[in-house]
């Protein structure tokens, strides 16, 4: 597939090319690969005005045609998806196995938020409590918040846009994203076949954009709602810029995995495989941190490091490669130095360790002291560190020593043991039986401590993306 040689940004669900000063480029080669328009603050002013103005138009709409419109874009996801897939590979340089897999969830997210769209629904409420209250009743109803402000990342360009702009639709919020200027065609694809359906025009803008023309997407009081997936870094200031609006982030982690002494090395291994190194590693909930039982300890480093040395990195076009490229060079030396530290330190290098521009090896690593970057903050590559512990306690405790908390993964058949890490370990979701990397596209999903504030997954975004109406009925004597 050859990319067009320029995309347009979308402004009040319409297309438009004022310039094509973004350049995106093909990760693996480094080669430019197509360019796309991108906003000024008088575009942006424009976006917001649309939204506010198509809100009400929104908030009319029916469940059920919000609903047709969630349809049609999965029924055009699906004959269009190997077009979507290679779009990935290009600009995001994620492996065509991997790219699959993602656009796979994009049509999951859509299909569960057209589900949901016509569950959005309230509650009958007895106020009769005391004697004041006899005779009244009570009800509620979920009613859109406004416009949203939404701004998401570079490592899942299509599904963590869909987690964003999929509730939005189905609460019947208008909203103006900005995608990550690394990898914007794919909001952009996006964002033309949302202009196929029949939502309100100006119902949302997709406005690749600088940091400082966006600035309004935080602190302009017209959006009701921001949400923001992105690093720790940026989310946090923007929350405090936010104002009165709500505000969900989704944040980065440094995600751990416990593996006890009762575990199945064959699945274990296997499993560890592809939490750590699939997305070439960059996932907020990619295996990072691998707490081994020390019963266990030798034969699940022999065989993972076996099976890592094995996976072919390279050309993510190719249907043989697992370890596509990192999204910049900068990003793969950064790590490089985070490595090398490592073993300065007195770590041990187990396989990998090698750069090639920005393509990084999967690399395991273990006895690396633990307050060395490599294990205190979000690597986001294709790198793993492997430490043993005796007790299962410690091994909790060690999950917890970070400040990051987004999920995390248990090996273990003991159901004391599964309920003690559901209990005490400091996350927003455990999952027992497998790596924290995986995620199913309804449940909620998110973090605590430096991990972020809120919980995506459709229903969960829903909520956010709605305020609560009360009604109350008095029925006179």
């Amino acid at each position: 597939m050859v990319l067009r040689t320029a995309y347009p940004l979308l402004i009040a669900s319409r297309p438009r090319s004022p310039n094509a000063d973004l350049i995106v480029t093909n990760k693996y080669t480094g080669q430019p690969a197509t360019a796309v328009a991108m906003a000024d603050a008088a575009i942006l002013e424009e976006a917001i005005t649309a939204a506010v103005r198509a809100a009400p138009a929104m908030r009319r709409m029916a469940p059920y045609e919000r609903q047709d419109v969630l349809q049609q874009c999965v029924s055009t996801f699906h004959a269009r998806a190997e077009e979507l897939a290679e779009v990935l590979c290009i600009e995001a340089g994620k492996s065509i196995r991997d790219a699959r897999g993602e656009v796979a969830r994009l049509i999951e997210t859509f299909r569960i938020a057209a589900e949901e769209s016509v569950r959005i629904s309230g509650e009958v409420l007895n106020l009769q409590i005391s004697p004041r209250s006899r005779g009244y009743r009570g009800m509620y109803q979920r009613v859109p918040i406004g416009p949203c402000s939404l701004i998401s990342p570079f490592n899942f360009p299509l599904n963590l846009v869909a987690h964003k702009i999929a509730p939005a639709i189905a609460a019947g919020c208008p909203f103006v994203l900005k995608p990550a200027s690394r990898t914007p065609v794919s909001a952009i694809l996006i964002g033309e076949i949302l202009a196929e359906t029949k939502l309100p025009e100006g119902a949302f803008s997709i406005l690749p954009c600088s940091r400082e023309v966006a600035e309004p997407l935080t602190t302009d009081e017209r959006f009701r709602l921001l949400s923001f997936t992105g690093s720790a870094a940026v989310g946090w200031p923007l929350k405090s810029k936010a104002g009165r609006k709500k505000v969900t982030l989704e944040l980065g982690g440094n995600a751990a995995c416990i593996v006890d002494q009762d575990a199945s090395v064959p699945d274990v291994v296997a499993r560890l495989l592809i939490g750590a190194f699939y997305q070439s590693g960059q996932s907020c909930i990619s295996v990072q941190r691998i707490l081994i039982h020390e019963s266990l300890y030798e034969s699940v480093k022999t065989q993972l490091t076996a099976a890592a040395g094995a996976l072919v990195a390279g050309d993510p076009r190719d249907e043989r490669t697992t370890i596509g490229p990192m999204i910049d060079e900068s990003e793969a030396i950064r790590l490089e130095q985070w490595v090398q530290a490592a073993v300065n330190a007195g770590g041990k290098l187990l396989c990998g360790g090698v750069r090639h521009g920005n393509l990084y090896e999967a690399t395991l690593l273990e006895e690396v002291p633990e307050d060395q970057l490599i294990c205190r903050e979000e690597a986001f590559g294709p790198v793993a560190v492997l430490s043993r512990f005796t007790k299962f306690e410690d091994a909790l405790k060690q999950v917890n020593d970070s400040s990051y908390g987004l999920q995390a993964g248990v090996f273990t058949r003991d159901l004391y043991k599964m309920q003690q890490a559901w209990d005490e370990l400091e996350v927003g979701g455990v999952v027992i039986g497998d790596v924290p990397s995986w995620r199913v596209d309804s449940m909620p999903y998110g973090g605590v401590k430096d991990s972020g504030l809120g919980r995506e997954g459709i229903r969960w975004a829903i909520e956010d993306m709605t305020e609560l109406k009360l009604l109350v009925i008095r029925t006179p004597e």
